[in-house]
């Protein structure tokens, strides 16, 4: 299908960027472009304006930021694999970027458009939640930056306003983590992910497609700080989750599947 008719805009800059989105309530972003793309194509997105932020390179990078790790909402998958500084001390995140779809898709979406796409199974949700990390925006009144547990509020739904633009995510150095995904298919999207790490010395555990949004294990995190081994801690996975059943699982095969992930990934981590 062809896509419905649309003004094209390329800003110059972040603050241009907020100026169109904010004088055109229907405008959309475009990034990577392989989320919207798809849905221009079906017209399930039909805006009145496409503001391509592509080339606002001043929008991609990776670099320390104190005792946090800054990365420009551009950055794309393939440079947040390959990234010397989220090797050596957030290689979790470089680690999760690496079992994103195919090289090409690697190449060209951005970690930005991904979080701001707020998809349930997409892979950096629960690891950036996992992680405790902070989304930087930036609209008409400023600059905001809001912690990871308040963006998402359901599928593809953010706490981000029309107006503004996702323009950082902030992570802390990481001692250890761990990120299982189970897939059908090679490059397909996740099952069921489970994210695990230790932060600033506690163990936090992430869920992928166990919900409406990515979420924390809290039942699981809080066996792991009473003592209680993997396998009695990944017993309380399923609390507070509700998984779909669609066509590449059932509910109750994603949640029989998120136990075994969880109870491997503490596993690992304990190793």
């Amino acid at each position: 299908m062809i896509p419905a008719t649309f003004e094209y805009r390329r800003p110059s800059s972040v603050d241009e960027a907020v100026e169109l989105l904010a004088g055109d309530a229907d405008a959309k972003l475009l990034a990577g472009g392989h989320s919207l793309i798809p849905m221009l194509r079906l017209r399930f997105a039909r805006p009145s304006t496409l503001v391509d932020i592509d080339r606002l390179d001043e929008l991609r990078y990776v670099r320390r930021d104190g005792d946090r790790i800054a990365i420009g909402a551009l950055t794309r998958h393939a440079q947040v694999a390959n990234d010397p500084i989220l090797r050596e001390s957030c290689a979790l995140l470089a680690d999760a970027a690496s079992h994103i779809g195919d090289p090409q898709v690697r190449h060209r979406g951005t970690i930005g458009g991904s979080v701001a796409h707020g998809d349930p199974v997409g892979d950096f949700g629960a690891v950036l939640l996992t992680l405790d990390a902070e989304a930087v925006a930036v609209g008409p009144d400023g600059e905001r930056t809001i912690p990871l547990r308040e963006l998402f509020l359901g599928p593809f739904q953010t706490s981000l306003a029309p107006s503004e633009l996702l323009t950082e995510l902030r992570v802390p150095t990481v001692e250890t983590g761990i990120y299982l995904k189970h897939t059908r298919r090679a490059q397909d999207w996740a099952t069921v992910g489970v994210t695990a790490a230790r932060v600033e010395g506690r163990v936090q555990v992430g869920l992928t497609a166990m919900g409406m949004t990515s979420l924390r294990a809290a039942g699981v995190e809080e066996a792991v700080a009473g003592g209680a081994e993997p396998a009695e801690a990944a017993g309380r996975t399923a609390e507070g989750t509700a998984p779909a059943s669609d066509s590449s699982a059932s509910a109750e095969y994603r949640t029989h599947l998120a136990q075994v992930l969880v109870r491997r990934a503490l596993e690992q981590l304990a190793a």
